[in-house]
């Protein structure tokens, strides 16, 4: 599985209710940081009424970066609930947003939990889990001499072209899945004149 990773194929909503305070909850695919804090700015923007835009996040083709905000609920009551489902539905590069009305009544800690988990919980249950294939990238630097050679090796092994310089020399930077780097990284280094780097 290390060369695949679990996401979700689109935005997904739920929403929960008790005691008049309602929780909607955003599953939402995410690419990098900048991705999340403008998907966090538009959810602000669409519930200026909203007391809280709780939320968690798992980024990472490994799942290793992870983030949590209670944003201004008790400490533990809202984002480590929400971090706990995305981790439980086992995805990744994955953000959950819970927008909270208040209702009037004060849920408590152990209500708030409830809450945030059940909200997150149904948001990741209606969205579409898919298999994705982890991404490695290569950076090459050579002649245009060389561009043909390149090319037929770009061609062969099917590779994403996902930068391109045509300077003094071309700096190109190409993608491919991560159990194909260490053959692609050879048949470059095997080029006269191409330099290979990660």
């Amino acid at each position: 599985m290390e060369d695949h990773f679990l996401t979700i194929s689109g935005p997904s909503e739920a929403e929960f209710k008790d005691r008049g305070s309602r929780f909607i909850a955003h599953a939402i695919p995410v690419i990098d940081e900048q991705d999340i804090r403008e998907h966090l700015d538009r959810l602000r923007g669409e519930h200026p009424k909203a007391r809280h835009v709780c939320h968690a996040s798992v980024m990472g083709t490994d799942g290793s970066e992870h983030r949590a905000n209670d944003d201004g609920e008790p400490a533990g009551s809202a984002g480590p609930p929400i971090l706990n489902q995305i981790r439980s539905k086992g995805v990744t590069q994955v953000l959950v947003a819970v927008v909270r009305y208040f209702g009037g009544t004060k849920l408590g800690v152990p209500g708030l939990i409830h809450a945030y988990k059940a909200s997150a919980k149904a948001a990741l249950d209606a969205a579409t889990v898919v298999e994705r294939v982890r991404m490695g990238r290569i950076g090459l630097v050579f002649p245009h001499t060389a561009i043909g050679e390149v090319e037929r090796i770009i061609r062969q092994q099917h590779l994403m072209v996902v930068e391109q310089g045509f300077a003094m020399d071309c700096r190109w930077a190409v993608e491919m899945p991560v159990a194909q780097v260490d053959t692609v990284r050879a048949m470059f280094a095997a080029v006269k004149d191409v330099a290979v780097s990660h």
